[in-house]
């Protein structure tokens, strides 16, 4: 066994391995232990809060459980009846119960942690959070396959301070470049949704100029573009697309692969009164959603775009309420009526 391993700490090491909790690990016997093949272990154990798991373990978790099996066979033959077919079963001369099968205490681990002398950051005794186990593994399981991902996640167990040392004072002149524009672009893409919609309640494109000369400004059309985009030609499912091809969602100079509730938000969108039937089908898609989802999920996903069309369809304040009936009447409260991918259905 590793010199650095508490005794009895072996679950624990065992658990950063595979990711499995420590609870997961407490009861564990022999039968759950089954060899396929030669160097190949399938784990079952019994998560508290769900059910029965199975796991092929890891080379390194495979290779542990090898040394424990082979390091505990002389004590399991002297250990008592019952309790000889425990996975952790093992001798402690000086404790109260000298026969032990589950996994070590927290007041064992603390005080290996003291005589180690292992320190956080603060120069306090390292605080272990046995908790976190999974989420450690699946982050350095993450690392290890990453990429090249702009977006890297860093690692939930480490201090601010640590984090900040690693991965952003130490940082190269590219790296930090990188950095500053992965910022100015969030600034960005929060200036564009903050912008009020663009509506027309009439199809008129000399409302439009002077309704919103800084916006047709910036989408830098010409006369011909904006009378397509206001007549219709330039139509997507939920707005006109002043620029369907400008990269904003997706690679420039391909189609925009945007969702169709992504335009409610997005600067280059232009709303008019053939809008309204579809803007309906969005908002009842968004009610069924939230029928179906949990609140937090619903917000992240879907919860800025919900706001937005509650906003364009507020009666009076965009389109009088006899023409949001008119367009209520044609809604059928179906996923049929939008262009859903097969997850994204909701009945």
């Amino acid at each position: 066994m590793d010199h650095l391993t508490p005794p009895g700490q072996q679950p624990h090491q065992l658990a950063t391995h595979t990711g499995i909790v420590p609870d997961g690990l407490d009861d564990l016997g022999l039968d759950d232990v089954d060899w396929a093949g030669e160097s190949t272990i399938l784990l079952s154990y019994i998560k508290r809060r769900t059910a029965e798991e199975s796991r092929t373990l890891t080379r390194r978790a495979t290779r542990l459980l090898e040394q424990w099996l082979d390091h505990s066979s002389l004590t399991r033959k002297f250990a008592p009846t019952n309790m000889r077919y425990a996975l952790w079963v093992r001798y402690v001369p000086r404790g109260r119960v000298t026969w032990v099968t589950t996994v070590p205490h927290e007041e064992t681990t603390k005080r290996w942690i003291t005589a180690q002398g292992l320190l956080a950051d603060s120069g306090k005794p390292l605080r272990v959070h046995l908790h976190r186990i999974r989420t450690t593994y699946d982050s350095m399981r993450d690392r290890r396959a990453w990429a090249g991902s702009r977006r890297a996640t860093l690692d939930p167990n480490r201090s601010p301070q640590v984090e900040a040392d690693h991965y952003l004072g130490a940082g190269t002149p590219e790296q930090r470049a990188l950095v500053d524009d992965i910022i100015v672009e969030a600034q960005h893409d929060m200036l564009r949704k903050a912008e009020p919609p663009m509506v027309l309640t009439t199809e008129d494109t000399a409302s439009l100029v002077r309704e919103y000369p800084e916006r047709v400004a910036g989408l830098s059309l010409d006369d011909t573009s904006l009378t397509e985009l206001v007549n219709g030609e330039r139509d997507v499912f939920s707005a006109a697309c002043g620029d369907h091809l400008s990269g904003l969602h997706g690679p420039k100079g391909k189609p925009c692969p945007a969702r169709p509730w992504v335009c409610l938000l997005c600067p280059l969108a232009l709303f008019t009164p053939r809008h309204l039937p579809n803007l309906m089908r969005l908002r009842a898609f968004f009610a069924r959603q939230w029928d179906q989802m949990p609140s937090v999920e619903f917000m992240r996903n879907f919860g800025p775009y919900d706001q937005r069309v509650a906003e364009i369809l507020t009666p009076g304040v965009y389109f009088p309420s006899p023409m949001l009936l008119e367009a209520a009447a044609q809604v059928a409260d179906s996923d049929d009526e939008l262009p859903l991918r097969p997850e994204e259905t909701t009945r």
